[in-house]
C-alpha cells in the first residue's frame, strides 16, 4: 500500500514539474494573442474578444490549467480565501500543495499507523494551507480594525482642510500603514479609472468583509446619496470604530484563559502520546495495534475535538 502512495506521489509531482516547465512565459503569450487576432481579421470572423483590460482572475498563470481549475469544486471559495488573506497564490499552487501534502503524509504515516489513522492524518495535512490561509486572513482583518479609525480621522481632517473625496483616499492610501493603505491605494485607482464610487467601495468591502470596513462604506455611500457633511460622519463612525476596538480588546483579555485552557488541552495528549513512546513504546503501540486501543484513539479524538469546538464557542464573543 506504501509503494502505491509514494507511486502517486511521484506521479503528481513529475506532472506537476512537467506542467510548471511548460507553461508559456508571458511574452509567449502575448505573441500567441496577437497572431490569433491577425489571424481572425484575415478571415473576417468576430469570435470572442482575446485580449483584454480586465485583471485575469488569479487561478492559474497557465490559461489551460485556469480553465481546468476553475471547474473544480471549491475553487471560487479558495480564490476568496487567498484574495481576504491578503496572498497572490494562484487556486492551483493551493490545490497542488493540498494534495502533496495529502500524499506525502499518507505514504509516510501508512508505514507505522492502520489504514483509518493514516487517511485521518492526511487529510489533515491536506487542511494545513486553508489553515495558514484563514490565520493569515484573521491577522489582516485584526490589522485593518486597528488601522481604520487612524485612517477615517485622517479622512475627516483632509475633508475639512477642502481636499476632494479623490484626493483623500489617495492621501489616505500613501499615509496609513499596510494592508489597509493597499485597500484605499486600489480604491483610488479605480476611481482614476473611471469605476463608480459604489462599486470601487463595494470592492473593498469584499476584499476586507469587516464590521468597520462596512460602517465606513455605508457612511461614503450615504452621504453620496443624500447628501451632508462628510467630516461629521466620519468623525462618528471613526468613535464607533474606536470603541468596538476597544470593547473588543477587553473581551480577549476577560477571555484568554479559556483560549489558554483550550490550547493545553489540545497539547497534552500529543504530548504524552509522545512522551510515553520516548519512554515506553511497546506499551504505547498497543493503542494503535490492538483493536480496543484503536477505538480508545478514535474515541479520544471524537471528544478533543467535540471540547475544542464547544470552548471556542463559550469564548468566541462577537463585537
Amino acid at each position: 500500500m506504501s509503494l502505491f502512495l509514494l507511486f502517486i506521489l511521484l506521479l503528481a509531482v513529475s506532472f506537476a514539474v512537467v506542467f510548471y516547465m511548460a507553461r508559456p512565459t508571458k511574452t509567449e503569450r502575448a505573441v500567441e494573442r496577437h497572431l490569433e487576432s491577425i489571424k481572425v481579421s484575415e478571415t473576417n470572423v468576430e469570435p470572442e474578444p482575446k485580449i483584454t483590460i480586465l485583471k485575469e482572475e488569479g487561478y492559474s498563470p497557465n490559461p489551460l490549467i485556469g480553465d481546468f481549475v476553475r471547474q473544480l469544486p471549491g475553487a471560487k471559495e479558495t480564490l476568496v480565501l487567498v484574495r481576504e488573506a491578503g496572498r497572490s497564490w494562484p487556486v492551483s499552487a493551493v490545490f497542488a500543495v493540498v494534495v502533496a501534502s495529502i500524499l506525502l503524509v499518507a505514504a509516510l504515516t501508512s508505514l507505522f499507523l492502520p489504514g483509518i489513522l493514516a487517511l485521518v492524518s492526511a487529510l489533515l495535512a491536506g487542511c494545513i494551507p486553508y489553515v495558514y490561509l484563514v490565520i493569515q486572513r484573521e491577522r489582516r482583518f485584526r490589522e485593518c480594525d486597528r488601522l481604520l479609525p487612524e485612517a477615517v480621522d485622517l479622512m475627516a481632517r483632509a475633508l475639512r482642510a477642502g481636499h476632494a473625496l479623490p484626493a483623500v483616499l489617495q492621501m489616505v492610501g500613501e499615509e496609513v500603514s499596510e494592508p489597509l493603505g493597499l485597500e484605499f491605494r486600489k480604491l483610488h485607482e479605480q476611481q482614476q479609472v473611471g469605476l463608480p464610487l459604489r462599486e470601487a467601495v463595494m470592492n473593498m468591502v469584499e476584499h476586507i468583509p469587516s464590521d468597520a470596513t462596512r460602517f465606513l462604506a455605508t457612511a461614503i455611500l450615504l452621504q453620496k446619496e443624500t447628501g451632508g457633511n462628510l467630516a461629521t460622519i466620519l468623525d462618528k463612525t471613526a468613535m464607533v470604530a474606536r470603541e468596538r476596538e476597544r470593547l473588543r480588546g477587553q473581551v480577549r483579555v476577560y477571555t484568554a484563559q479559556g483560549r489558554a485552557t483550550a490550547w493545553i488541552l489540545c497539547a497534552i495528549p500529543f504530548l504524552m502520546v509522545a512522551v510515553l513512546s520516548v519512554i515506553s513504546w511497546k506499551t504505547e503501540r498497543y493503542l494503535f495495534t490492538d483493536p480496543s486501543g484503536r477505538v480508545a484513539v478514535y474515541i479520544g479524538v471524537v471528544l478533543m475535538v467535540c471540547g475544542v469546538l464547544l470552548i471556542r464557542r463559550i469564548v468566541n464573543v462577537k463585537v
